[in-house]
């Protein structure tokens, strides 16, 4: 285990991965700490799932996708595989199956984790731990019908898991309506209680929407661009990278035979109550779609390219339920996204906002010394936590420690 003055990296998925990468290169030395094994939360997905961004972009720092297919989507054992090949290559010593339990500051300086192996003192950590710590969920999973099971999106494996009988998925962001897809094509009937999040085709012109993200600016944007902090936690386009990728969102949903709600508001007794809300959710996500093919239209314009088909989505009109009754219902899947659980178990008074996301400078804290962060959603960009940016924010934190040493 690491001496007091070595820095320690939590975290042995993309953004651990790549920070030791970045701190080897720079001779930095360090150990990596991981509660279970490499690319856990990889691990921990759904049998089906896979990635949403093509794969050409994977970009970690020495370990740039290389296949032969740059534009299929990985599945979840492809991306696991990819890591683990990654961690293979890398020097530092890497403990699998350490828990970090808490973490605080020493005063004397420097920190102290307590560890599932015992406590260890380190002069810098870097707080690795992902994007999707904690799943967000609704006390009224509580309130459901006994009989029913309830989970969340991390305890979903597969469709043929769920109990017998129809199935209430709260949540319409990407695990949502891949779920939701996946139930379906499954023979399933399938309800979706819907939540705001934007969308947009797979493919506009004859390029993936990640490539336009990318071209467009989008993929950078910062926390500043976002109407409020809060932003952070709504749901990214919905996309999904099934059979090489294809279009899906409510009306691709509602075309299969999804029965598409508002947001769950009650449950009494057997029975779910719903807002009559659906008609502005298809609003918000038509008018998220709606600026970001205004950033098509702008880059087509400035670089030239080909005007690429851009056709009005068809009105989606759907008649209001507000009431369900969940006899002989199967399963409630919450899928309601996910939140940061860094203040569960580091203890240092404002180290994290109202939403639980850290306070930083460029990825280091701004009240604790010795601090960093990396693979945060928008810890710089829209793109910090992702395969595509993750290796920028760890080539920074890399460089800030060794400027510090």
């Amino acid at each position: 285990m690491p001496e007091p003055s070595t820095t320690v990296v939590v975290g042995a998925g993309q953004a651990g991965l790549a920070v030791s990468h970045e701190l080897e290169r720079l001779g930095v030395d360090h150990v990596v700490l991981e509660r279970g094994r490499v690319a856990q939360r990889w691990r921990d997905r759904w049998t089906s799932f896979c990635l949403v961004t093509p794969n050409w972009s994977i970009r970690l720092p020495g370990a740039e996708y290389d296949g032969d297919d740059p534009d299929g989507f990985l599945g979840r054992d492809a991306v696991v595989g990819h890591l683990g090949a990654y961690a293979g290559r890398l020097r530092a010593p890497l403990h699998e199956g350490v828990e970090v339990r808490a973490l605080a500051p020493e005063p004397r300086g420097g920190y102290r984790l307590a560890t599932s192996d015992g406590d260890l003192l380190a002069g810098t950590v870097v707080l690795c731990t992902g994007a999707y710590q904690r799943p967000h969920t609704t006390p009224l999973g509580e309130a459901m019908p006994a009989g029913v099971a309830v989970l969340d999106t991390d305890g979903y494996t597969e469709p043929g898991d769920l109990p017998p009988g129809p199935v209430l998925v709260v949540g319409s962001a990407q695990s949502g309506c891949q779920i939701a897809e996946e139930l379906r094509a499954a023979g399933r009937e399938v309800f979706l209680a819907c939540g705001r999040a934007g969308w947009s085709s797979r493919r506009i012109g004859d390029r993936d929407l990640i490539w336009w993200g990318v071209e467009t600016g989008y993929m950078d944007m910062g926390v500043a661009t976002l109407p409020a902090p809060a932003a952070r936690l709504a749901g990214n386009i919905i996309a999904t990278g099934h059979g090489g990728g294809h279009d899906l969102h409510l009306r691709t949903l509602h075309a299969m035979g999804v029965r598409l709600l508002g947001h769950l508001e009650s449950v009494a007794g057997r029975h779910a109550r719903f807002a009559d809300d659906l008609a502005d959710t298809i609003a918000f996500g038509d008018q998220r779609r709606a600026d970001f093919i205004g950033l098509v239209r702008r880059l087509v314009a400035e670089r030239g390219l080909p005007e690429p088909e851009l056709p009005e989505p068809e009105p989606l009109r759907v008649a209001p339920v507000t009431d369900l009754d969940l006899s002989g219902f199967g399963a409630v899947i919450v899928t309601a996204g996910y939140r940061p659980d860094y203040a569960s178990w580091v203890d240092i008074p404002g180290a994290f906002d109202a939403f639980g996301f850290p306070e930083h400078e460029g990825a280091a804290s701004t009240v604790a010394p010795g601090l960093w962060f990396c693979g945060v959603h928008f810890l710089r960009t829209r793109k910090s936590s992702l395969l595509l940016g993750v290796g920028e924010d760890a080539a920074l934190v890399a460089e800030g420690i060794a400027a510090a040493s």
